[in-house]
């Protein structure tokens, strides 16, 4: 009965170090890359057609902001916005998105700028009903914009390019309807 124990013993070493790896395992080598390239992306051309040519030079000018903001680019935004500005005050635009659009125009900080794309878009949208002769336009959402609150915005490919977080999410989002 004593001799149990030590033959127990005896078999549980003999097992652990047979069971011991004895290749040498080596860790793969991490190797990092700064990448000072960054990448630049377009938003296509609309081959929507308008009733109003004046309408489709603020859609145009709508999608210069937008390609502004998924490149994270402020100053090529407040640009764009200040052309949409103009184009917005001869139309009689309602005073919301004069007021978003001046608000982008006259920011250089890409959070203010996003904040109020949401109201240009949502403006956007209602200068644009019954505006199409053909094609279509597609009304896209972000569930993760504004702490998780979701913002729209129109595009015009169904490729979701998202301006609310750029290339930080750029492909967060999904087309939730068609503008025909």
């Amino acid at each position: 009965m004593k001799k149990l124990p030590l033959i127990f013993f005896a078999i549980t070493a003999f097992a652990v170090s047979s069971c011991k790896d004895t290749t040498k395992q080596t860790e793969p080598e991490v190797v990092t890359v700064e990448n000072t390239e960054t990448k630049t992306y377009e938003i296509a051309k609309t081959e929507a057609e308008f009733n109003d040519p004046k309408i489709e030079e603020i859609f145009d000018q709508y999608l210069l902001i937008e390609v502004g903001l998924v490149n994270t680019d402020a100053s090529k935004t407040a640009i764009a916005a200040s052309k949409l500005q103009e184009t917005l005050k001869e139309m009689n635009a309602d005073e919301a998105t004069q007021n978003a659009v001046s608000a982008i125009a006259g920011s250089d900080d890409i959070k203010v700028q996003r904040e109020n794309f949401e109201a240009l878009s949502n403006g956007l949208e209602n200068i644009l009903k019954g505006a199409l002769k053909s094609g279509t336009l597609y009304k896209q959402f972000c569930p993760m914009a504004f702490n998780n609150k979701g913002a729209y915005w129109i595009s015009s490919s169904e490729d979701i390019l998202n301006p609310y977080f750029g290339d930080k999410m750029l492909k967060c989002g999904r087309v939730d309807s068609k503008v025909k």
